[in-house]
């Protein structure tokens, strides 16, 4: 697999060649050229419906076929599958606990040129607050292709985030996934970075910053955030004492959010948090975007120094 590859791109592929594996359908919302849910429509066109530019309507059927036993994919960019449609996932998918699997593309803010409209910063907020709903945020196309076969093999409702950016893999190839378990990327044993997406490679170029200062860090990767493996958190809280998360998100209601409820109920411990501090993305080239929100290795750095500060 190439050095760096989007996210999309991994999950185009995974069904494509799952669907050989698995009986299952594929909807897309007039965006399966961006959500590279086209991969799949070329090989199973029978297997393949195009909903339109109609997002809560594709949820309902995709609710419907699922009541009839098969496992279905619903894909959208994340601000239109949990933002548009938001109230049929919650009731006609979370509330029956249906085996609908929502592939929301395009998130965070590293969409780019296309602006606040379409940089869903709210997403992991609004999946996690629906019952049963497991929430999974891969690091890199590696584990992005296993997430997908991991979600087929749930019976329930799964969010499955991806993102536009091509990132660098951070996995080997032989990775296994396991739902609900975090991954732990690098010891340290004076800070943890808890990571998700993106932030996980991004967290690692941090580590090896503060390595350079005599600073020793502990890198945890959280692909699953619902459910949240919160016995490595905790133990990571009580064995280095200072907690920094880093995430494509808003800081409310995100990673940040779920590991500062985790640390608070199983071993208190400062957790400063880096994300998108209560605002609306804006249209922009990903790099810069990226360093004016306070997305970078050097910005991971900065918190990690000050969690460390706050250490009794």
């Amino acid at each position: 697999m190439a050095d760096k590859i989007a996210t999309r791109e991994a999950y185009g592929a995974a069904l494509a060649e799952l669907g050989d594996k698995y009986d299952f359908v594929v909807m897309d919302a007039d965006l399966a050229a961006a959500t590279k849910t086209g991969v799949f429509k070329k090989k199973f066109p029978e297997r393949f419906f195009d909903c339109g530019i109609a997002e809560g309507n594709m949820v309902s059927v995709a609710a419907g076929i699922a009541t009839t036993g098969k496992p279905v994919f619903a894909s959208s960019f994340a601000m239109f599958a949990a933002g548009r449609a938001f109230e049929q996932v919650r009731n006609s998918i979370g509330y029956p606990h249906l085996n609908v699997k929502i592939g929301a593309t395009h998130a965070g803010i590293t969409v780019g040129e296309d602006g606040a409209t379409h940089q869903c910063l709210e997403d992991i907020a609004l999946m996690r607050s629906i019952p049963g709903m497991v929430v999974i945020n891969p690091a890199d196309a590696i584990e992005a292709k296993a997430a997908v076969e991991a979600a087929l093999n749930i019976n329930g409702p799964v969010y499955l985030r991806f993102g536009r950016m091509a990132v660098p893999n951070v996995n080997a190839e032989d990775y296994k996934f396991e739902l609900g378990k975090g991954v732990q990327m690098a010891d340290g044993k004076d800070v943890t970075i808890v990571a998700t997406g993106i932030m996980v490679n991004m967290a690692l170029e941090a580590a090896k910053l503060l390595a350079e200062e005599g600073i020793s860090a502990r890198v945890i990767n959280i692909h699953t955030i619902k459910p949240l493996d919160k016995d490595i958190i905790v133990k990571a809280a009580k064995e280095t004492g200072a907690i920094v998360t880093a995430e494509e998100h808003n800081l409310m209601g995100g990673l940040g959010s779920a590991v500062s409820e985790a640390v608070c109920e199983g071993c208190p411990a400062p957790v400063l948090r880096v994300g998108i501090e209560d605002k609306f993305g804006r249209s922009g080239k990903v790099q810069p975007l990226l360093e004016l929100y306070g997305l970078t290795p050097a910005h991971i750095v900065e918190k990690a120094k000050a969690a460390i500060a706050l250490k009794k």
